[in-house]
């Protein structure tokens, strides 16, 4: 897909840098040296997509947490 033609626009703005900083500490978490140039289409997709498969679980994780401390008032 084109530059411009993304179709996964966040809903907060502000989260983006956020969720760039933890992208690179699940990749340092995994053992994985990311990119220094910040262009992580040179890395295997193996590698890209256990750091993308680590921050879904996480997220997740966070959010059945959150969300079982919601019934408990």
């Amino acid at each position: 897909m084109a530059e411009g033609q993304k179709s996964n626009t966040p809903i907060y703005p502000g989260a983006l840098k956020a969720l760039e900083q933890f992208k690179y500490e699940v990749a340092s978490e995994l053992g994985i040296n990311p990119p220094q140039d910040g262009y992580w289409g040179t890395m295997t997709t193996r590698d890209t997509g256990s750091i993308g498969g680590n921050m879904t679980r996480k997220l997740v994780a966070l959010a059945e947490q959150q969300l079982s401390n919601r019934g408990s008032y």
